[in-house]
């Protein structure tokens, strides 16, 4: 049994992650941590890792960037693994998350969907294939409350292809310059309104052609069942980055 952290235990995925894990006989939700207070919770709850006090195998994490400092403290002085979806997060926390990873295990995706990291190695296919002549874009949308933009997912698919065209140059806006579009450029469009779950599409034109690759989250749900996956996964792992091609090679 893995007993589970939940960082950002009173939103929205806090939800979802304790649902998905009533149903389940290998992992258990022990603790949240969130400046508020969940409204129906089973649970050893605290406002901020200072304050919190458990026994527990694994953090998973949907909170915000600025919970990260405090988060990593809390891992490396407990000698916890983490499973990081949160996204947003700018270079220097990157880096930090990356020097955490040589004390701890730390698993970190921007998207904890099977499918979406299906259409990941998808999109690194069609990149190699449709080479000449062949424009990418990538659009994504979610839902109005959403922080971020670009979407973390929307970025995997676009770093993944980025490995295959290794001259690719994003671009995220179009409007403050008037010329043709360069063959190199990804380009990388965000859509947010009402509460659209997840959508992301690949687009591949051509000349006379166009290939898409669609993938649409009907429900938080299937972000909260992969990220359970995940920290079944890292317990007991040895200190590291993993993410979810590591997770799909042990299946």
């Amino acid at each position: 049994m893995t007993k589970i952290i939940i960082t950002g235990c009173s939103g929205k995925m806090g939800a979802s992650l304790l649902q998905a894990a009533a149903g389940r006989d290998d992992c258990q939700i022990v603790a949240g941590v969130d400046p508020v207070a969940p409204q129906h919770a089973d649970y050893t709850y605290a406002d901020s890792f200072e304050n919190l006090q458990t026994d527990a195998d694994v953090i998973v994490d949907f909170s915000h960037p600025s919970v990260l400092p405090s988060m990593l403290g809390y891992a490396k002085e407990k000698k916890l693994p983490v499973v990081i979806c949160t996204t947003g997060f700018s270079e220097e926390q990157i880096g930090e998350i990356e020097e955490a990873s040589k004390e701890i295990p730390v698993f970190r995706s921007g998207n904890m969907s099977l499918g979406i990291n299906l259409i990941i190695e998808l999109a690194k296919k069609a990149a190699a294939v449709l080479v000449d002549g062949f424009d990418i874009e990538i659009l994504e949308q979610h839902h109005n409350q959403k922080l971020d933009a670009p979407s973390g997912t929307a970025l995997m698919i676009a770093d993944a292809v980025s490995e295959v065209r290794t001259d690719a140059e994003y671009v995220y806006d179009r409007h403050a310059y008037r010329k043709k579009r360069d063959k190199r450029e990804i380009g990388i469009h965000s859509i947010r309104g009402g509460n659209i779950v997840g959508e992301h599409e690949i687009i591949f034109a051509g000349q006379d052609e166009v290939v898409t690759i669609t993938h649409s989250a009907r429900s938080k749900t299937v972000f909260a069942v992969g990220a359970l996956n995940a920290a079944v996964f890292l317990k007991d792992k040895q200190p590291g980055m993993y993410n979810m091609t590591d997770l799909l090679a042990e299946k």
